[in-house]
């Protein structure tokens, strides 16, 4: 591909990913809107979006070429994606239920709650 054309996509990436944050950040009056939709997300969307944080686009550029080589280790990625439904599993049963309980927004203001500002900083 010619460096001018992968120029362009990097470039139309970046300014959709603008568009896209500068839309749905107009309404948000707070960083509770902003971040947590004030609580009101359906389960479903949450969902997806932990699945689509833990993909990117390294995935589905090195997986494909990863599983299609001749080296040998083809299922060392179904190991990972079975480690990924495992997490999954543990976040959905074990830290959601306790970030609602506390309010919390991320796994580092739990680190701030629990153990205090230093730890929070230093994570």
């Amino acid at each position: 591909m010619a460096p001018g054309i992968l120029l362009t996509f990097i470039i139309g990436y970046f300014l959709v990913l603008i568009l896209i944050s500068w839309l749905t950040s107009r309404n948000a009056s707070d960083n509770d809107t902003f971040f947590v939709a004030n609580r009101n997300s359906k389960w479903y969307l949450v969902a997806f979006g932990m699945i689509g944080t833990a993909l990117s686009g390294v995935t589905f550029i090195s997986v494909p070429g990863k599983v299609g080589a001749p080296s040998g280790d083809q299922f060392a990625y179904f190991q990972f994606v079975l480690g990924n439904a495992v997490g999954f599993i543990l976040i959905a049963t074990v830290l959601l239920p306790l970030y609602y309980r506390l309010q919390l927004t991320s796994i580092y203001s739990y680190i701030e709650t629990a153990l205090g500002k230093w730890s929070y900083k230093t994570a």
